[in-house]
Parts: structure tokens; sequence; C-alpha cells
């Protein structure tokens, strides 16, 4: 049968939620586009045949073979309609934060997945325990089989969709909720993240607050202002490792066995698990019910003693015992945690949070705490990693699968099988053709790719990996690609000449292919002097790095292995040890935690018993270069070229023209040495009138009735099985609330938010007054229809809109003169220029350093950004003290379309000498090129609102607002609207 194949898979954009997929039939994958989301499903694992000579995989993704996540799904509904409803119901750090991350003007966008993962966590800690509580019931009994009770919640994300950032969201939700209320027994601000090793730990590192590099600000997950509070969180980031108990003093073993005498009193010679623990979480200090973040979960789950079925080599054996000690290991750990510090909560983070071999459990078989799901191939369908191309056809026309596919099968009798030594003997390595062949067919399109980088030589040079099933096998193949000693001594050239590590018989100073394996991180070959010579400076750097990660121990303390895995760390970094590898040679090592967005291209040389395994090698390829969307919000499509894993997915036949490079990167920063350009602006929030009495009265229009019915909240739900007696759920105990509640509660929220005094305090003599006028507005305004009540104002969006009702009504029933003030955010009053610090792969220009505070001005156009620079460096120089594009700035307008909050983004800040008085005038400048619909609601916000807000306030100088629709006359415009006369 001719397989399908697709041109081009990607249907969806990345920042919203998906609306189309593939379908999958009979047969495996189609070409029929279906309308809607893909709903959450998973690949049934089938057990290994027990006929041993029966080496395939089966990998069909075929209909019968995929089962629906009905516990998945349904929690994913019950979120949709929740977020459809406004997040009704939750804190005030919540919504702050989940309408910050989904701005869809904010200029980091974060995917839709990201988003998504955490309004399940954020539904089900705030909402579902009292909306639905057959999800807490599930998730408890799951827990209570599976993890001795452990509170874990699984979320499911495809490698290269973001799973760090997930985390940082994570954190800055638990931490900011209980820094604004330190008796929610919901959240924390004590984190024990856990990675599964030495490699992920170091790149979590970004998740510490308060790190230089931290994905808070260069991921905009929280405010520059915003994060000074965060730093008040604890955030430990360890390797499961560290839950080994150590050894407390070394000696030989006959030694402890004379001292600890008969019985069991080894064990006096390991630390206790309470002095773990306190090694461990050291750092959170008196810290109790710490938030456990798992990151690569997959590893972490408690054995079963049933045995699996299936048959099993000796190298599945191994690998089995190993993932079950780690898992035990992990466990333990968590455990140990829990009974000597608390745990409030774990989350699981993972692309494939699936059991492993070792577990008891059928390899692959999904965690049953999973509650968010976002898939490879929905990942793929929305464009947000690399597509993997494998084979589907060949012109050999043997066995049942293409050539370079279903690779191990064809080749593994002719391979070594023993572990290779230090001293093995120098040997011209000889490949089995199809490993040769396959070898050469990816390496010739490789050249390809590398060849088009390297006329522009922007960026690190495209990769490719080899991962091998043993250390013999990689040696053989790694001499045989990078070259070798011969028996004579003289060295032989590699047969990739990209790849070769000798030219002319002898050895380069910069390797181009890395070996890396347990075995070389022993010897430390490789890492000759000659290449610590070349990159001398480099290491320097690197020695600089580790001092002040590890403070106290010296640059002595830096290994040879450390150096090593530096270079690993580093494969794709410019200006790091590892930025000149092409080739990477490895032993089973790259099946997660390493992810390098330049690898193109993937050979498997191992067995691949699951297609768990298969995605995880897969997903070293799969991080995309670039990230710059099209007109319609869409990605386009990046490749990797994957030979060896026979991997079934969406076969693609798509190709770009060129390969993608690696776009310049730009750090744009404030610059020291610039301080006097400095610009500082208030954080409004929102607008309130000052009222020249505080006796307060209202008078109530038709204008501020409102209605309650099911369509602002269901009130009833009802729930059937699929046999016997249904249930209907309402919101009784909602309605049993007496009205004086509701009456209090838009009374305070009116005091917090609309009558503060001038330094931002409350006037709590004010709320008996707004208590009356909140039950009056209650008796006579508001009308239920089809079983609605009252008390569904204490619903968090439905009681807000309430209260600008009521505030309303106020304004207008209040004598004299009402004057229009700012609402400042409650923990970040004001902004500055000193605060900006992000890459960009856009286009810049350089800064006059006398008239901006930034080094670099984005260019998202081609003109007009760098004629406004011109406008304000040359022609208005005079004029102009100092100037700002408002981008990774924090500046913002509140505005209201459609009864939705919204922020609009002007684009630049000028500081402007108007002649009037000393202090400049600042100056707002908004560039209007398409005129849409909602910019005259955002002019006229901004000049009818903010502006009189702020000079009313006084306490943030003097500001203008002036709309630019023609750059090239800008300048004439400005001058002309202010007067300006200074320098004149």
């Amino acid at each position: 049968m001719t397989p399908t194949v697709i041109e081009n898979p990607i249907l969806n954009s990345p920042f919203a939620e998906p609306t189309k997929h593939w379908r999958f039939g009979e047969d495996g994958i189609t070409n029929e586009i279906v309308e809607s989301r893909r709903v959450s499903s998973y690949f049934i694992p089938i057990p290994p045949p027990k006929n041993k000579k029966q080496l395939s995989l089966e990998t069909s993704w075929t209909s019968d073979r995929v089962k629906e996540n009905e516990f998945i799904n349904q929690i994913r509904n019950e979120v949709a309609k929740w977020r459809a409803g406004g997040y009704a119901g939750i804190t005030a750090p919540s919504r702050s934060l989940l309408e910050y991350w989904s701005d869809t003007e904010r200029e980091k966008k974060l995917f839709f997945c990201q988003i998504e993962a955490l309004e399940t966590v954020v539904f089900l800690t705030e909402i579902a325990a009292r909306s639905d509580p057959w999800i807490a019931s599930k998730l408890r009994e799951e827990n209570d089989l599976a993890n001795r009770r452990l509170p874990r919640i699984a979320i499911k994300m495809a490698t290269g969709s973001g799973k760090t950032v997930v985390i940082a969201m994570l954190i800055a939700w638990q931490a900011l909720n209980k820094i604004a209320n330190q008796k929610d027994a919901r959240f924390s601000d004590s984190f024990l993240i856990v990675a599964p090793g030495v490699t992920i730990r170091d790149r979590l590192r970004v998740l510490g607050p308060s790190a230089s590099d931290n994905y808070y600000l260069e991921r905009d997950i929280v405010s520059a202002d915003t994060l000074s509070i965060l730093q008040r969180a604890q955030v430990v980031i360890v390797n499961y490792h560290a839950f080994i108990q150590r050894e407390k003093f070394e000696a030989p073993n006959f030694t402890k066995e004379v001292l600890a005498g008969v019985g069991d009193g080894k064990g006096l010679f390991k630390e206790t698990q309470a002095e773990m623990v306190r090694w461990v979480c050291r750092q959170l200090g008196s810290k109790k019910n710490v938030i456990v973040i798992n990151d690569e979960a997959h590893h972490c789950y408690r054995e079963r003693p049933e045995p699996e079925e299936g048959a099993a080599t000796a190298d599945d054996v191994s690998e089995a015992k190993r993932n079950a000690e780690a898992a035990r290991v992990w466990m333990s750990g968590l455990e140990a945690v829990r009974e000597k510090v608390g745990i409030r909560a774990v989350y699981d983070l993972s692309a494939t949070p699936f059991f492993l071999s070792g577990s008891g459990y059928r390899e692959g078989t999904l965690f049953p705490w999973v509650v968010s799901d976002f898939s490879l191939i929905d990942a793929i369908e929305a464009g947000i990693v690399k597509i993997p191309r494998v084979p589907v056809s060949d012109d050999q026309m043997t066995g049942d699968s293409p050539t370079y596919r279903d690779l191990w099968s064809r080749i593994k009798g002719e391979l070594p099988k023993k572990r290779r030594t230090q001293t093995a003997a120098a040997s011209s390595p000889v490949l089995p053709s199809d490993l040769e062949g396959a070898l050469r067919s990816l390496y010739s399109h490789y050249r390809k790719s590398f060849e088009i980088w390297a006329e522009t030589e922007r960026g690190t040079p495209p990769v490719f990996i080899v991962i091998c099933s043993n250390t013999a096998v990689s040696k053989l193949v790694y001499d045989w690609i990078a070259g070798y000693d011969t028996s004579s001594g003289a060295v032989a050239t590699g047969k990739l000449e990209l790849f070769s590590n000798a030219q002319n018989g002898q050895w380069i100073h910069r390797p181009n292919t890395f070996l890396i394996d347990s075995a070389q991180l022993e010897s430390g070959e490789a890492m000759s002097e000659s290449f610590k010579q070349i990159a001398a400076r480099e290491i320097a750097e690197f020695k600089a790095e580790y001092r002040e990660r590890f403070p106290g121990r010296t640059e002595e303390g830096v290994t040879d292995e450390d150096l090593l895995r530096e270079v690993m760390n580093t494969v794709g970094k410019v200006g790091r040890l590892g930025e000149h590898i092409k080739c990477v040679v490895s032993v089973s090592m790259l099946t997660e935690g390493w992810d390098a967005n330049t690898v193109t291209h993937i050979l498997g040389v191992r067995a691949f018993g699951t297609q768990l395994l298969c995605e995880q090698v897969v997903g070293r390829g799969l991080r995309r270069i670039t990230y710059e969307a099209d007109e319609n919000g869409r990605f386009d499509p990046e490749y990797a070229e994957v030979y060896g894993v026979p991997f079934s997915f969406i076969p693609t036949a798509g190709s770009t023209s060129k390969p993608i490079l690696q776009k310049e990167i730009h750090r744009v920063r404030a610059m020291p040495e610039r301080e006097s350009l400095e610009i500082t602006f208030p954080h409004v929030a929102g607008y309130r009138y000052k009222l020249p009495e505080e006796k307060l009265e209202a008078r109530f229009g038709d204008d501020l009735h409102i209605t309650l019915s099911p369509e602002q909240l269901p009130i009833n739900t009802k729930l059937e099985p699929i046999a016997g007696e249904s249930v209907i759920h309402s919101l009784d105990e909602l309605k049993a609330l007496r009205m004086q509640s509701v009456a209090f509660t838009l009374a305070q929220y009116l005091l917090e938010t609309k009558f503060p005094d001038s330094d931002g305090h409350q006037k709590p003599w004010l709320f008996p007054q707004l208590a009356v006028i909140a039950k009056q507005w209650l008796d006579t305004c508001v009308t239920c229809k089809s079983g609605a009540f009252p008390q569904m104002l204490l619903i968090s969006q439905l009681g807000r809109y309430a209260s600008e009702k009521i505030y309303q009504g106020i304004v207008l029933g209040s004598a004299g003169e009402k004057q229009l003030m700012p609402i400042l955010r409650s923990f970040e009053h004001t902004g500055s220029t000193m605060n900006v610090s992000f890459n960009t792969t856009k286009p810049v220009y350089t800064t006059d350093p006398q008239k901006c505070h930034i080094n670099y001005l984005v260019a998202d156009t081609e003109s007009w950004e760098q004629k406004m620079a011109e406008v304000f460096e040359v022609g208005l120089r005079r004029e102009v003290r100092s100037y700002v594009k408002n981008q990774g700035l924090g500046f913002s307008i509140p505005y209201t379309l459609a009864g939705s909050a919204k922020n609009y983004v002007p684009d630049f800040l000028v500081r402007y000498d108007d002649g009037h008085v000393a202090e400049p005038l600042n100056l707002i400048v908004e560039v209007t090129g398409e005129r849409r619909p909602d910019k005259a609601i955002k002019v006229s916000t901004a000049c009818n609102l903010w502006v009189p807000a702020v000079n009313n306030d006084g306490r943030f100088g003097r500001w203008a607002f002036v709309e630019v629709l023609d750059p090239w006359d800008a300048e004439s415009l400005i001058r002309s609207t202010f007067f300006a006369t200074a320098g004149v």
C-alpha cells in the first residue's frame, strides 16, 4: 500500500488553541484534515514478542492502537469552559498572572500549551476542589495506589514545547500567591526541583529568581518589578542522586565490618534519611510543606511487584534494573522529604510520562495522574518543534520497511558486543555495509546544509548525532567518522571530511566530532592538551563560571570530566567550549536533557523496543532554530532528518530550498554609563475618581442594572456514568450564603480598589457607607432569571463587574467636582528603562549614546522605527533629552474593549523639552500604520483617561500623548504640537 505523505503538517498557530488535526485511520495517518482539536490519546503499548527471532518493532499509529485519555479530556473540557468564563473564582495574583501571560499584545508570546498547562493546575488547585470534587477523588485514588499518597499531578508536554518555562510559571504562581497571603495553605514559597542528572540540573539554574539569566525576566514570566517580590521565594535544584544516603566517613569494608559487629551495623556509617533531607533542603531553612517539581518525571515512580509481559534480552534486563534503582532512590527521597519537611504538592513534567521497563507495569503505560497533555503530534501540527523526517521508501526493495529506517535489525549481528577498554588495539574500523551506507547517505544531506551555513557562518554549525548501543560500537563508529591512531603510530583521517578530527596525518586542535560516554568521562580522552591550549579563553570563562556556581571551591576543583561535560552542554552555543562541534557520537546518553537547537541529523545505531524510546531519541533533534511567526501567526516548517529510529509519526515530504540558519542574536539592555538618560513611568492598573466629599451617595440609572442567568455561570450540571444512576451537581452551597455577605464583599472590593488615599492606603471608615450603597444596588438593580441568584456575584469576575456598576453610580450621585486619578499596581508603582534586558534575532538599530538609555532599538519593520529614531536623535535633537522604544520595558495603558480588560502598548516614550518649565515633558508617542477598529479606543483611553489621571496624581511629572500617522512628518508634528522653544 502506498504510504500517506504530507507536504507540510503544520495546521495550527502555536499561540492559540489548536482547531485542526490530521486524522488517523485503520492504516495509520491520513491526509484528511479534521476541523477540531485532537483529543488527548496515547499509543497502546504491546508486549515484546516471546519469539526472539522477531526483531521488528510494531510501530504503526493505527486507529485501533490509539486509546483516548478520558480523564485528561474531561479535565481539558472543564478548563476550557472555565477559561471561556473569564477565570472566575481565583485569587487576584492568579488572575493577574493568567491575564499577563495570555495578553495577545505581549511581545514575548507564550505558547498556548504552556498557558493551558498552568490553567489546568490553577483550576485544579483553586476551583475543582469546590466545583468538581470527582477530579480530586480520582487523583487521590491513583496516588494512593501508585505513589504511597504523594500528591502528584503530571503535565505531559512534548520535547521542545517549553517545559522549563512552565516550571517558571508554576513557581511564580505558587510563590506570589503565598507571599500575598501567608495564611493560604494551598500555596508555598519554597520549592525543591528534582532532575534526573547533572546536565538537566545545571540547565535548570535559570529557575533561580536571583540568577543573572533567570527565565522570569528572559521569558517575561513576570515584570522586572514583580521579580523583586518573587525573589523572596526559596528555590533548591538538585539531581535525584542527592537522595542517596552518603557515607559519613571513608574506611575499608573490612574495617567497617569489624567496627559494626554483628547485624546491620554497617548502616551506622551512612547518614540517616533525616540527615540526608536536612542536607538536601538546607537552603530552605525552617520552611515546611514545600512544592516539589520533578523534571523528566518518568524516572520517578514506585515499582510494583507484578512481572512485565514479554521476552527480554540481557541488555533489556540490565536497563530495567537501572531504571528500577533510579526510580527507587528518587521516590524514597521524596517520601523522606514528606516525612521530615512536608510536601504541599508534587508537579511532574515530562514529554513521556510513561512507566519504564523494570517498573512492574507494561513499558509505555501512561501515568494515571497526568492531567494535561500536549503531545508530540500536537506540537508538530502547531509548528512548535522541528518535523522529524524518517525514511518511508527506498530502492533496495527488501524487508518490510526501508533499510535506513529499521537499521538495527539488519546490522546488529555484525557489530561488537563487548565493552571497549582503554587499551583496545588500534585497527582499521570496518562497519557493516548498511551502517556505512546510512552514515554516508545522511552525511551527504548534512554537507549541503553545512555549505549553506558556511556562506554566512552565523551562529554555530548544524549538528549530526549518532546514538549507539554500547561503548564498543560507539568507539568503532567514532574512529570511522573522526579518525584513529594506527598501530604504526600514524594518525588515520576520518571517512567523513567535515567530521574528521585528523588532517594531514595529525590531530587538529579543535575537534569536529565528540565522543561522549562513561568510559571517556573516566579516561578524559579527546580532551587533549592541544585542545585545552587552543580553547584557553573558553576554559577560563568556564572556570570563572564554576567558581560563581560553587562558592568556596578553587579552579583546581574543575576536572577534565567537568570540562567534557561543559563541551557537551555547550554544543551549538557561540563563544563556548562546544561551539565548533559538528558531530556527537554517544552511548544512549542523548535520550534526554541535551537540547541543542542546531541538531539537524540523527542516526540510531541501537535497538528501539518502544515508541517511548523512539520519541525520547528523536526529541533531541526537535528544538527549533527560529520562533518568528508569519503573517498568519504560524511558524514555517523546520526539519530533522532521522535514520535508524523506527519512528511512526507523520510521513513528511516537505522541504525547504535552504536549511534554516541561526539568526544573529543581539542583547538589548540598559547601558550603565547612560544612567542619566533613564526614563521612569507609573504602572497604572486602572482609573478612579477622587470624590470631593467623604459622604457618599449613589444614583443608579437603567444602564447600571444587570441580569444574572446561567449564561454567566452554569448553575446545575448533570453527570451520567456509562451505566447506572445519574447525578446533578449544583451551586446550592453558594446560594445558601447570606445576602449580607454579598454586600460586604462588593463593598470591600470597592474600598480596596476605588477609594485609597494619596499613598495607596485604604480608608476603612468608608466601609459602612459602601456596604449600604452595595445593598441598595443589590435590592434595586439585580434581576435573576432561570434559577440564578444574587450570591453568584461572589464569583470574582461577576463581583468585579458588579462593583464597577456600583462605582459608576457613586460617581454620578456624589456632589461636587470629581478628579480622575490612577489606580497603581499594588506591588510595583513605577517602572524604568533600567530594567530592560532581553535577546532578539530581529534587526537592530544602534542608538545614540547621548539620547537613549538602551543600546539597541529593535526594528520590527524595515523603515519606520529607524525613521523615528532619526527624528529623536537628529531632527529633534535639541528638544529630546532621551527616548526609548517601548519593547521589553513593561509600559502599558489599561483600556476596555467590548467589556474585556486589555493593555495597550504604545511605541515610544520621550523626555521632551517643551520650553515651559525646567522639568521635561514625558511624551507618549504612538506611530499608527494600518487603522484598526480598536486603535481609536486605545488612543482615546490614553488621551482622556491615562494622561489626565497621571497628571492629576502629580507624583510622576507631566505627561502628554501624540499620535503620529506619518513617521516622515513626525518632526514637524511634534514640534508644532508642543511649541518647543528650548535652544531656539
